[in-house]
C-alpha cells in the first residue's frame, strides 16, 4: 500500500493545529492524552487486554464481556518473538483444515459464526487475532505489511499439534483485509494453500476512494507519529453516548458512506453494526466488540494505522498478476491424465470471490472488473450475495454453504 502524500513538505509547528482543526478533532485536547500517545510510541510491544484488562475483572465480569477470552473453543495463547497471539482451533482432527483471516478492525470473533458452520460441516478450523486486535499483542517497531502478516500466519500454524503446513495443507479464507492477505500468501506458498477464498476481500480497492483527510491522517513523515495517533484515536474512540461502529471504521479505508441495511432480507433485521457475532451469545454485537476493543486495547490504534498504510489493501495488481500465472499453470495441469505429476495446492486453478451486492467498501463491479484484468476470466469464480460488507457475520450460513460448494466442485480434489 502506498504511503499517503509522500510529496507534501513537512509543515511548520503551526500546521499541526491546522490539521486538527481541518479534521474537526482538536476539541478536548489534553496534555495527559498527548503524553500517553508519545509514551505509546516508545514501547516496542503493547500488551493486549489479556494482561492489561482481564486481571482486573471478576469471573462474572469476564463472562459478560462482548469478547471473553474463551468465546470460542480450542483457545490458546501463543508466545512469539512479536508478542502473544490469540489462536482458536477446533473441529474434527481428521477434517480438511481451514484457516480464516479476519478484517482490519473487528477481531477474529467476527468469523466465529462462519467457523462454527464449517466445523458443523466436518472441517477443522483455525482463526486468530491479528496483532493489535482482540487478545493479540501489538509490536510497534515493525510495519504492518504482508511480511508481518505472513509471519503471524506461519507462527499460528506452527502452534498447532496437528500438521497444517506442507503440500495441500489447508484451505485459506480471508475476509476484507484478510482477503487482501490471501493473495500474496497464496502466491508465495502455492503448494501449501489447498484453495483460496476471498470474502469481500481487499487488495484491489482503488485508492481514489480515499479522501484527502485520510491521506493526511494516515501519512508518514509529514506530522509527528504521536500527533497522528492522537488524532486517529480521537476520531475513532467512542464517546460516552455513541459507540463507534464497524461501518464507520470502514470509512477509514474507503471514503464512501457505508449504509446500515435495516430490515433487509439479507440479515433479517438490523445491519451489521447491530449484528450478533456469535449465535450462542445473543446481545453481543459488532458495535459492542468494537467499543470494548477501542477502549481496552491500547495497541489497536497503532496497528490499525500501520495496516492502512502498509497492508495489502490497495493497488496490489502485481501480486494478483503473479497469482494469476500460478493459477493458469494449475488449470493446465488439471487436464493431465497422470494426477501424480500435478503441482500441489490451488486446486483447479481458480479462486473464489464472495461479494456483497450492496457492499460500499469492496464494490462488486470494480472488483470483478479488476480481478478479470489480473487473473483472467478463468482464474476466479464470483458469487454475489444479498448483503453488504457485513456478509461474513449476517450471512454466515450462506457464506459457508457457498464456500463448501466451491470446494466440492474444484477439479483435482480427489
Amino acid at each position: 500500500m502506498p504511503v499517503w502524500a509522500p510529496s507534501i513538505r513537512s509543515p511548520g509547528a503551526g500546521s499541526y493545529l491546522t490539521l486538527g482543526v481541518a479534521l474537526g478533532l482538536t476539541t478536548g485536547f489534553t496534555l495527559n492524552a498527548l503524553i500517553q500517545c508519545k509514551a505509546s510510541r516508545k514501547q516496542r510491544l503493547i500488551r493486549s487486554p489479556r494482561e492489561t484488562h482481564i486481571p482486573k475483572l471478576t469471573a462474572e465480569e469476564i463472562d459478560a464481556l462482548p469478547y471473553p477470552p474463551d468465546a470460542l473453543p480450542g483457545g490458546r495463547d501463543v508466545e512469539t518473538p512479536y508478542g502473544i497471539i490469540k489462536v482458536f482451533e477446533w473441529g474434527p482432527e481428521d477434517g480438511e483444515k481451514v484457516l480464516l483471516l479476519h478484517g482490519i478492525s473487528t477481531p477474529c470473533l467476527a468469523l466465529g459464526n462462519l467457523g462454527q458452520e464449517l466445523v458443523r460441516m466436518g472441517y477443522r478450523v483455525m482463526i486468530f487475532d491479528f496483532f493489535g486486535r482482540g487478545y493479540s499483542d501489538t509490536p510497534t517497531d515493525l510495519p504492518y505489511d504482508i511480511r508481518l502478516y505472513t509471519t503471524q500466519i506461519l507462527l499460528a500454524l506452527a502452534s498447532s499439534n496437528l500438521a497444517w503446513t506442507g503440500n495441500d495443507g489447508f484451505h485459506l479464507v480471508g475476509y476484507s483485509l484478510g482477503g487482501g492477505i490471501v493473495v500474496p500468501f497464496a502466491k508465495d506458498f502455492p503448494h501449501m494453500v489447498r484453495s483460496a477464498v476471498l470474502i469481500a476481500g481487499g487488495g484491489l480497492i482503488r485508492p481514489e476512494h480515499v479522501s484527502w483527510k485520510s491521506r493526511l491522517l494516515y501519512s508518514t513523515g509529514i506530522f509527528p507519529e504521536w500527533a497522528l495517533e492522537f488524532l486517529v484515536r480521537r476520531r475513532l474512540v467512542p464517546s460516552q453516548r455513541e459507540a463507534m461502529t464497524e461501518t464507520q471504521m470502514a470509512t477509514q479505508v474507503v471514503d464512501k458512506p457505508a449504509k446500515k441495511h435495516k430490515d433487509s432480507d439479507a440479515n433479517g433485521g438490523d445491519g451489521w453494526d447491530d449484528a450478533t457475532l456469535l449465535v450462542h451469545r445473543p446481545g453481543h454485537t459488532v458495535s459492542s466488540v468494537m467499543d470494548w476493543q477501542l477502549r481496552q486495547h491500547k495497541g489497536f490504534i497503532p496497528a490499525f494505522m500501520s495496516s492502512i498504510r502498509y497492508a495489502p489493501i490497495y493497488n496490489q495488481q502485481k501480486d494478483w498478476l503473479a497469482l494469476g500465472r500460478i493459477l493458469a499453470e494449475r488449470r493446465t495441469e488439471a487436464h493431465w491424465v497422470d494426477a501424480g505429476k500435478r503441482m500441489p495446492g490451488l486446486k483447479g486453478g481458480s479462486i473464489l470471490l464472495v461479494l456483497g451486492a450492496t457492499d460500499t467498501v469492496v464494490m462488486k463491479e470494480e472488483l470483478i472488473h479488476d480481478a478479470t484484468a489480473v487473473l483472467g476470466e478463468d482464474g476466479f469464480e464470483a458469487v454475489v450475495l444479498n448483503s453488504g460488507h457485513e456478509l461474513v457475520m449476517t450471512n454466515a450460513t450462506e457464506v459457508a454453504n457457498t464456500i463448501a460448494s466451491f470446494w466440492i466442485r474444484l477439479p483435482g480434489m480427489e
